[in-house]
């Protein structure tokens, strides 16, 4: 673990891996040590906001002193995503991992995703919790558009296009459901800590 000073108001958490970052995340989240205002998990960092006047020395003590408990990641919160799974890679990524397109979906399906953090487009989260075997490599050349909603694979993770993007992901579906609306409270469906199942329709 290791701790870096952000800007006037940050510090950012340097940790071993995702799981290290979810499992602290969690924890401070559950009980945030005081002067913190904001948590903003990544692949590696968990970056902290601090109020003006927080004592930032505290504030890492704090930090060291939590207690992650791994497998806690995951809030209250579930989140059902419909998907017609007719993504145009959808082939290339049964190929890939040596399974049938039948397969790919139940996997994808039948797990729990949990919302590691976010990146990258507003409402876009990177949803980690997948089984192994969905594991694939981003596309050799990113299309110059992927449509909203287009649901997708890239390493360990999967997630859903928010809007029409340029974008490397595997593509295996598509939902309607709208990942981000200005006009909605809070406008992103996928934040940090969010449960996602994934239910295949017609």
């Amino acid at each position: 673990m290791r701790f870096l000073r952000c800007a006037d108001h940050g510090l950012l958490v340097e940790l071993a891996d995702l799981d290290e970052v979810l499992a602290l995340y969690a924890a401070l989240r559950a009980e945030p040590p005081p002067g913190v205002t904001d948590l903003v998990p990544a692949a590696r960092t968990l970056l902290l906001h601090l109020a003006a006047d927080a004592d930032a020395g505290g504030v890492e003590r704090a930090v060291r002193a939590a207690e992650p408990t791994a497998g806690s990641q995951g809030g209250d919160e579930l989140l059902r995503v419909p998907v017609v799974y007719d993504g145009a890679d959808l082939d290339e990524v049964a190929e890939l991992t040596g399974l049938t397109r039948r397969e790919v979906v139940d996997r994808h399906t039948a797990a729990e995703w949990t919302v590691a953090f976010g990146g990258f487009a507003p409402g876009f989260g990177y949803l980690a919790g997948g089984p192994p075997e969905l594991t694939v490599p981003r596309r050799a050349e990113s299309r110059t558009r992927v449509p909203a909603g287009a649901v997708g694979l890239a390493g360990e993770f999967s997630g859903v296009y928010p809007r029409e993007s340029p974008g490397g992901w595997q593509l295996i579906g598509r939902t309607e459901l709208p990942m981000w609306q200005v006009d909605r409270d809070p406008p992103a469906l996928l934040r940090p800590g969010v449960r996602v199942r994934f239910e295949e329709v017609s």
